[in-house]
């Protein structure tokens, strides 16, 4: 057996040795970390500690009216309108992703103008704008069939309108993105297969995309969630809205404003949890490659070697 092969052969063996060498290291005390944390700990308690014995947050006011059944129906309604603004927002945002990398101009172009102008606008003037939707065009017909544009763009309608594509231009940008993060070269095999386009997307195209996808819908589905309060200026009953209502009777403002507040940061520390586990998913993949690359590496060494 010559030096190389011999070598080779030891190459796992030598793996073994280094990796209990290192978990046998000594490491010295990190003194500077505890120290850090144990000021952020400090820090924290205190400021949680003021907060919580200041009497102005009044928190009995808070726990009664917590679960007020008015405060869990404008919850409801958030909730509600964040699942519909989010279905639409991607169904749509997937299509103008596709006719945005589209070869045919009109729909590029058709695209590109939804793009910019309904990126380009806030929401809180979009949502007003649908609201008021009448005062531009009072009766909307189509064909022999005509209604008041007063029955039709309801408070509801204005706020779904507003909501879901406002958020179709933001994730016609992020499927896109993950669209073009996906080698060219799927595509290319895709089509030498005899697949359609349409079939490739939904096959080969977009689950890859997924893993860059996820992400960046998980902040926009959190974005929306706290968006879904600027409905409230059109007297859409939302979470805010329920609250406001309250505390214009009482005039107990900060606790029904915490109310408010702890139900955002409820709702969005679960959709981070959510969010964490999908991403931990489409993930997988990639540890896994990388696990079965990593002990492989010295045995395929080895076989090229006696193969020589």
């Amino acid at each position: 057996m010559t030096d190389t092969a011999h070598l080779a052969a030891r190459l796992p063996r030598l793996a073994e040795d280094e990796q209990r060498d290192v978990r046998r290291a000594h490491r010295p005390f990190p003194f500077d970390r505890v120290v850090l944390w144990g000021v952020t700990l400090v820090l924290a308690g205190g400021f949680a500690y003021i907060v919580a014995i200041n009497p102005n947050f009044e928190w009995p006011v808070v726990g009664k009216y917590f679960f007020d059944p008015t405060v869990m129906q404008g919850l409801t309604v958030t909730l509600g309108l964040t699942v519909v603004g989010m279905a639409i927002g991607i169904a749509l945002g997937l299509v103008l992703a596709i006719a945005r990398m589209s070869k045919d101009r009109l729909a590029w172009s058709l695209s590109a103008l939804f793009i910019w102008f309904f990126r380009g606008t806030p929401l809180l003037v979009q949502l007003i704008f649908w609201y008021n939707m009448s005062t531009l065009f009072p009766r909307i017909s189509i064909g022999i069939a005509s209604w008041d544009t007063n029955d039709l763009i309801t408070p509801l309608t204005a706020a779904v309108l507003g909501l879901a594509l406002n958020e179709a231009a933001y994730m016609a940008e992020i499927i896109r993105g993950g669209l073009l993060s996906v080698d060219k070269g799927q595509a290319e095999t895709a089509e030498a297969f005899g697949m359609t386009r349409g079939r490739a997307l939904r096959r080969i195209i977009i689950p890859q995309a997924m893993k860059s996808i996820v992400p960046p819908t998980g902040n926009q589905l959190i974005s929306m969630i706290k968006a879904t309060s600027l409905v409230s200026v059109i007297a859409m009953a939302d979470l805010l809205y329920s609250v406001q209502s309250i505390y214009n009777r009482t005039f107990e403002i900060i606790p029904l404003l915490m109310v408010a507040v702890l139900w955002y940061l409820l709702i969005t520390s679960i959709l981070n949890i959510g969010q964490s586990a999908i991403e931990r998913y489409y993930g997988r993949g990639d540890r896994g490659s990388a696990n079965a690359i990593a002990p492989a590496a010295p045995d395929a060494v080895s076989k090229q070697e006696s193969a020589r």
